[in-house]
């Protein structure tokens, strides 16, 4: 069955840099899109980022620039690599995939704050 499980959030000041990473199973990963979202406390959940099968990226308008997604598909790995966090991006963000239905992975949680 479809897997994901995110790692790498953490606490951070702001200012930081921090990597996200997202392992998956389940389904034959280097053909498939990949996205991160991410929910806010109190907040619906919002789309961040995909990488599709061919490497192409796309970005939620606001958060193009200081969000980079990229993929390892010998790993059956995506990323997110978030730069100068700041305290509005504390949330927890997700790995997802449509295969007919979406998957969610259980989440990682980032908390920025000085």
């Amino acid at each position: 069955q479809v897997q994901l499980m995110e790692s790498g959030g953490g606490s951070v000041q702001p200012g930081e840099s921090l990597s996200l990473s997202c392992v998956a199973s389940g389904f034959t990963f280097s053909l498939s899109a990949m996205s991160w979202y991410r929910q806010a406390p109190g907040k619906e959940r919002e789309w961040v980022a995909t990488i599709d099968s061919d490497h192409g990226t796309y970005y939620e308008e606001t958060m193009e620039g200081r969000f980079t997604i990229s993929r390892d598909n010998a790993k059956n790995m995506v990323s997110l690599r978030i730069h100068v966090l700041r305290p509005e991006d504390t949330a927890v963000y997700y790995c997802e995939t449509n295969q007919d239905k979406q998957y969610w992975g259980p989440g990682t949680q980032v908390t920025v704050s000085s």
